[in-house]
C-alpha cells in the first residue's frame, strides 16, 4: 500500500495538474441551440375561434377526395368464383359431358362499374372431372374443375386474373422468415448451414438440402388456371401471361440456377411432389426461379389472412361480353385448414383495383369532423368559456 500512498501524495501536490473532468460530463450534449432545445418555436393556441373552423374545413376538403376515390373505385369490374366446394360435386365423366351445377349464390360475387349496376347475367356454374385413375393423363391435371360464367359486357384492357384465399396466416412470423436469401441467390448453402437458420423444419430431408428451402416455398400455390374459352366457339380464347405479374425488382433477389453442382445434394420442397415425382433430374432440373414469376408473387407473403395474388394479365385485348369457361387443375389443398379459394377476373382503374374502402374512409372521417364543428359551435354559442381568466389559476382562488 505505501506504493500508492506515495503515488497519491505525489498526485495531490502537484499544482500544475490538469483539474479532473466533471463525472458522466462525457454525456452532457453539446452547448448549442439545437441540442440544448434552445430554438424558436411557435406553438399554437387552442381556442374556440382557430380550432372549430380548422375542423370544418378539412371536413368539407375531405369529401371531394372521398367522392374521388369512390367513384375511381367504381369504375373497376370485379367477378369472383369460389370453387372451393367444386371438388366435392359428382364428377363428370369427360369435358364433353359436364355435370354443371349452380354455383351458391353466397360464394361467387359480380361487382360491376357504378355505370352498369345490374346488367343481366346468367348464374355461373361448375363441374367437376376426377381422372385419377387415368395414367394417360399428366398427375397435377387428373382432378379439374370446369368453370362457367358470364361477362356481362365488354370489358376493357387490361384484364387480369387472380387467385383468392381465405383463412391462411402468410403473415405468421415463424412463416414470414421461413427462406434462405442466399439459397435463392444461387449461393448453395450447405443441408447443415440450412438447418441452423430460419429454414428449419425444412432445411434438409436426410443429408439433401431442400430447394428452395423453408415453409413458404413449400406452400406456393399450385392450383393452375387455363385461358378463357368462349362456351359458344370453343376456338375463341382470351389469354392471359404471367409475364409482369411480380413486382419490379423482384428477379433480382433469384438466380436462374440452384447453385448446386451435384443435383444429388438437393432435394425439392415436399409439397411440390406432384411437379417434381421423382426429384431433380437431369431431365427434370430446378426451376429457374429468377423467372417463375409465379413463385416470385407466392414469395411476396401478404399481411392479412385473406388475400389475392395476380396469375395472368392480359394489356392489349378487350374481353368480349359472352359466356366462358375456365379450367382449374385442383392440386392446393384448403379444406383442412378451413379456408378458400377463389379465381378472381377484373380491371383496374386510376386508384387500382376495386377497394372502396377508402373513400368510405374519408366519407366517415369528414362527417366526424363536420359533426364536431357543428357541435362545437353550438356549445361555444350556448356557454362560451372565457380565455385566459386568471382568476381561474389555483393560487389566485
Amino acid at each position: 500500500m505505501p506504493l500508492f500512498n506515495r503515488i497519491k501524495n505525489r498526485g495531490d501536490g502537484d499544482g500544475d495538474a490538469a483539474p479532473k473532468k466533471e463525472k458522466g460530463s462525457w454525456r452532457r450534449p453539446a452547448n448549442t441551440a439545437f441540442k440544448q432545445q434552445r430554438l424558436k418555436a411557435w406553438q399554437p393556441i387552442l381556442t374556440p375561434k382557430t380550432v372549430l373552423p380548422t375542423l370544418l374545413i378539412i371536413g368539407v376538403l375531405f369529401v371531394p377526395i372521398a367522392v374521388l376515390l369512390i367513384w375511381g373505385s367504381g369504375l373497376v369490374t370485379e367477378m369472383t368464383f369460389d370453387y372451393t366446394q367444386c371438388e366435392n360435386q359428382t364428377p363428370s365423366s369427360s369435358t364433353t359431358d359436364l355435370n354443371l351445377v349452380d354455383i351458391p349464390s353466397s360464394s361467387y360475387s359480380y361487382r360491376f362499374k357504378a355505370s352498369d349496376a345490374h346488367p343481366p347475367f346468367t348464374p355461373p356454374q361448375y363441374a367437376f372431372i376426377n381422372q385419377s385413375s387415368n395414367t394417360d393423363v399428366d398427375v397435377s391435371e387428373r382432378r379439374q374443375c370446369i368453370i362457367e360464367f358470364d361477362v356481362p359486357y365488354t370489358l376493357d384492357a387490361s384484364v387480369f386474373m387472380y387467385y383468392k384465399l381465405t383463412n391462411f396466416y402468410q403473415n405468421h412470423r415463424r412463416y414470414v422468415k421461413s427462406f434462405d436469401s442466399n439459397q435463392l441467390l444461387g449461393k448453395a448453402p450447405s443441408a447443415s448451414s440450412l438447418n441452423s437458420g430460419d429454414c428449419k423444419p425444412l432445411a434438409e430431408i436426410g443429408s439433401q438440402a431442400v430447394y428452395p428451402c423453408g415453409l413458404i416455398a413449400n406452400s406456393v400455390f399450385n392450383d393452375t388456371f387455363s385461358n378463357l374459352t368462349l362456351t359458344t366457339d370453343s376456338s375463341s380464347t382470351y389469354s392471359f401471361t404471367s409475364n409482369g405479374i411480380a413486382w419490379p425488382g423482384e428477379a433480382k433477389k433469384y438466380s436462374t440456377t440452384s447453385g448446386y453442382s451435384d443435383l444429388s445434394d438437393i432435394v425439392p420442397p415436399p409439397n411440390w411432389a406432384l411437379r417434381f415425382p421423382n426429384g431433380y433430374t437431369n431431365s427434370t432440373p430446378p426451376p429457374n426461379l429468377k423467372a417463375d414469376e409465379h413463385f416470385q408473387v407466392w414469395m411476396r407473403t401478404a399481411g392479412l389472412p385473406t388475400f389475392t395474388k395476380l396469375y395472368g394479365r392480359n394489356d392489349n385485348d378487350k374481353l368480349m361480353a359472352g359466356r366462358y369457361q375456365v379450367t382449374v387443375n385442383l392440386n392446393y389443398p384448403v379444406l383442412p385448414y378451413h379456408g378458400t379459394k377463389s379465381v378472381v377476373i377484373s380491371t383496374v382503374s386510376w386508384i387500382g383495383g376495386k377497394n372502396p374502402f377508402l373513400g368510405w374512409a374519408y366519407v366517415a372521417v369528414a362527417s366526424l369532423l363536420v359533426l364536431l364543428a357543428v357541435l362545437g359551435t353550438i356549445r361555444h354559442m350556448i356557454k362560451p368559456r372565457k380565455i385566459g381568466d386568471m382568476s381561474l389559476l389555483s393560487w389566485n382562488r
